[in-house]
């Protein structure tokens, strides 16, 4: 059984004629398992070491792959169901976020693959299970990318979940996500320019903690705005 439906007679096998989720099988998952952390460190100068206005610029062109197509944003504004998809998307991956306590890139890299997903996939609107399936994919992926100690994926399924997966199926599910957005997932992000801007403001000298914190509370605090998408920083 692929899935298990709280309140639904529908079993992924019936969501397996979506191209059979990409038609691949999944092995053995290898996962660490541990607990998660607050990741501010993580964020301060981590990613790609930035330190020159030439890796700046390399860094902005090599953005322009990770972001949604041309046009979502637009979509979105109109409203819909595709924007109640991801305002509701959105709030359990925040609340996933701050119930492991996962690193702050994390979350942006989750919700940077559910906007390229959704940009370039049609989902289909009688299967709401679907949907549910790829936020658990999404951040699931975020985590293996960015944490160093995660619960497996089944175990991401809390905070209101309607639907409940397998492995089986969310990895079928992360799969799709994978090829879709051409297996681009080391997306460049806010976070990559903390220390090359605020060393180009502090006059070279440490940026304190508090200000770094700052930084990277504006950064969460725009992500969350369900009518923003992220977008290029220069």
């Amino acid at each position: 059984m692929g899935i298990l439906c709280l309140g639904a007679s529908s079993t992924l096998l019936c969501g397996e004629d979506r191209n059979n989720v990409l038609g691949l099988g999944c092995g053995n998952e290898l996962v660490e398992v541990g607990s998660g952390h607050d990741g501010l460190d993580s964020v301060v100068g981590a990613v790609f070491p930035v330190d020159t206005d030439e890796a700046v610029r390399a860094l902005l062109e090599k953005e322009t792959d990770h972001k949604p197509q041309d046009g979502y944003a637009e979509r979105l504004e109109r409203g819909g169901l595709e924007y109640s998809w991801r305002r509701d998307a959105m709030d359990w991956i925040c609340k996933v976020h701050s119930y492991y306590r996962f690193g702050p890139l994390s979350l942006y890299l989750a919700v940077n693959y559910l906007d390229r997903f959704l940009s370039s996939y049609d989902l289909p609107h009688d299967k709401p299970w679907m949907r549910q399936l790829l936020s658990v994919a999404c951040l699931a992926l975020a985590v293996k990318m960015e944490e160093t100690v995660l619960p497996l994926p089944v175990d991401l399924q809390v905070c209101d979940v309607k639907f409940e997966f397998e492995a089986r199926t969310i990895g079928r599910m992360e799969l799709l996500v994978l090829a879709t957005l051409k297996w681009r997932m080391q997306a460049v992000t806010p976070f990559t320019f903390i220390s090359y801007f605020l060393d180009k403001f502090n006059g070279g000298k440490p940026p304190s903690l508090a200000l770094a914190s700052r930084c990277t509370d504006i950064i969460i605090g725009t992500l969350k705005d369900h009518l923003r998408l992220p977008r290029p920083q220069l």
